[in-house]
């Protein structure tokens, strides 16, 4: 994982993502998530860099811990 969030949950673009394709692919990775803000640079990617990826685009930290972990944030309660 690389990137930046800010203080408030936000997420910041990232670079280099077709490096960032390459090294999930060699670790036979097929999900992928970015940031909202580097989805131009994916779609201008050609097809076979794209194909059999599931690529997900966030901005907001929630959203990653969602996908990550299949948890609904809006649904925990702390106990104390």
């Amino acid at each position: 994982m690389s990137g930046e969030i800010t203080p408030t949950g936000g997420i910041g673009q990232i670079s280099h993502v077709m490096d960032k394709i390459v090294g999930a692919r060699r670790s036979q990775l097929k999900t992928i998530i970015f940031p909202e803000a580097n989805r131009r640079e994916f779609d201008e990617l050609p097809e076979n860099v794209k194909e059999g990826l599931d690529v997900q685009f966030v901005d907001e930290y929630e959203q990653i811990f969602e996908l990550a972990f299949n948890y609904n944030l809006e649904e925990v309660t702390l106990s104390i």
